[in-house]
């Protein structure tokens, strides 16, 4: 009976595998973004339940209050969470994953009596504790960083010996732990100097390179949950934390290009402070005069033009505009006008955030152009309106080699032969930098709420 329980799991387990890959593949489209999310969330349900079958599970009350716990909680965060704090909820949620691999690697450990000298067992243990923890607390800091419970960077000095130091104090422990060493006081010591190390790796991080960040401790998570499954022989955790690894590092990767930074810079504090602030509007400064604008004269810009160009960015989801971003192109399409979006890799918080804002309000794929696509349309663009993006538009990662974020790639918005840019005020982006784009002679600035400005431009484009 037991050896046809098994060939069930592992045959369940297959079946989860193929449900995952072929949840990925729809993940690479919007138009089959859904399915492709509800396949995968069928293969995990597989693995869960055929894992449950599995003779060596364990306590199953105290498998059931755990689940009774994590959906209590993690349902109605899920329901009630924003789009704009969607960011910090991947964060958190992946910290929590990776807390959970480090918890499970301890209980294993505890479990063999402190016995981990088998290094088939031992080595893939001693890893998913150390990069799990890494993971958990690192997550927890960008959690707190994007929630604004963290402002600034810090930076320790000397910080990088002080990281390397600590790598070397958790790896001690486990090669201690691994040559025959029963003692737990040095699990829970290599536990510590994991999370110490994850806390002030990612302290000094700003938030222009927190998407990376996010990308990154998904990738750690998902490589700490194959190694303990490694460990636990469970062949469900190898593949599903495979899949999430090469998935995180290729997306790390791709992220990283897409702002012309190594990864290694990027983790070791790179820009992107806090926000600080800028003149106000009308003010004039080193670059010269602001010329703030109105939502009639906007309206009358774009109900002339041909082309029309938006550019959305963070200032967008915070507002919650998407809605009123939809009226609007609505309301040029009726007068004949073709309508864009561009899209950077890295606005906002996450990877894709500006896509799943824009979909949410029912604006059509079609319309929606990443960076390399659009780039080349700007310079027959009679109008872009720009609604709260700034660093991703900044011609300085162009023209000025000594600013923080020069050789990043960014949206060509100066090419366009009008732009109008919707901000609340003057005050600089994640890089904390100033943009030379506010004080062209083609911007306009709309200052305020990037809803409510919106919404006049709709109401002035009707009655036009």
């Amino acid at each position: 009976m037991e050896g046809i329980t098994g060939d069930l799991v592992r045959i369940a387990y297959l079946v989860a595998f193929a449900l995952f890959i072929v949840g990925m593949a729809g993940l690479t489209s919007p138009t089959r973004a859904v399915r492709g999310n509800r396949i995968a969330a069928v293969g995990m349900a597989i693995a869960v339940v055929a894992t449950l079958f599995d003779q060596g599970v364990g306590d199953y009350a105290l498998i059931a209050l755990g689940i009774v716990i994590g959906t209590v909680v993690g349902v109605p965060a899920a329901r009630r969470v924003q789009m704009t704090a969607m960011p910090q909820m991947v964060a958190l949620f992946n910290g929590v994953g990776g807390g959970a691999i480090a918890l499970i690697a301890w209980a294993e450990f505890r479990r063999s009596g402190g016995d981990i000298t088998n290094l088939e067992i031992g080595v893939p243990l001693v890893f998913a504790a150390i990069i799990g923890s890494i993971s958990f607390w690192g997550s927890n800091i960008a959690f707190a960083k994007l929630q604004g419970l963290i402002s600034g960077t810090l930076k320790i000095p000397g910080g990088l010996f002080v990281n390397i130091g600590l790598m070397a104090a958790a790896l001690a422990c486990g090669v201690a732990l691994l040559a025959g060493s029963d003692s737990e006081l040095l699990f829970i010591l290599l536990l510590v100097f994991a999370a110490i190390l994850g806390t002030l790796a990612v302290l000094p991080i700003g938030g222009a390179d927190m998407p990376v960040v996010i990308s990154t401790l998904n990738a750690f998570t998902g490589l700490s949950a194959a190694a303990a499954g490694v460990a636990l022989d469970n062949v469900a955790l190898i593949v599903a934390g495979m899949i999430v690894g090469a998935s995180g590092t290729i997306l790390t990767n791709q992220m990283a290009k897409a702002m012309n930074r190594s990864i290694g810079s990027v983790l070791l504090g790179g820009f992107g402070g806090q926000a600080g602030g800028g003149a106000q509007a009308g003010a004039e400064g080193e670059q010269g005069t602001v010329r703030s604008t109105s939502a009639a004269d906007a309206a009358i810009q774009m109900a002339y033009a041909s082309q029309v160009v938006v550019v959305p960015g963070y200032g967008m989801a915070v507002a919650q505009a998407q809605h009123a971003v939809r009226e609007m192109t609505k309301e040029l399409e009726k007068r004949q006008i073709e309508v864009k979006f561009a899209i950077h890799p890295v606005a906002g918080r996450m990877p894709g955030h500006m896509n799943v804002l824009l979909a949410e309000a029912d604006v059509p794929y079609d319309q929606l152009k990443e960076m390399d696509e659009i780039n080349g349309e700007f310079p027959r663009t009679d109008v872009s309106l720009v609604i709260g993006a700034n660093d991703v538009i900044n011609p300085d990662a162009r023209n000025v080699p000594d600013s923080p974020i020069y050789g990043m790639p960014i949206l060509n918005v100066d090419e366009s032969s009008s732009i109008i840019v919707l901000k609340r005020s003057m005050s600089s982006g994640f890089a904390g930098i100033e943009n030379p784009l506010f004080f062209n002679d083609k911007t306009q600035m709309l200052f305020g709420d990037a809803k409510g400005s919106v919404g006049e431009i709709v109401s002035e484009l009707q009655s036009l």
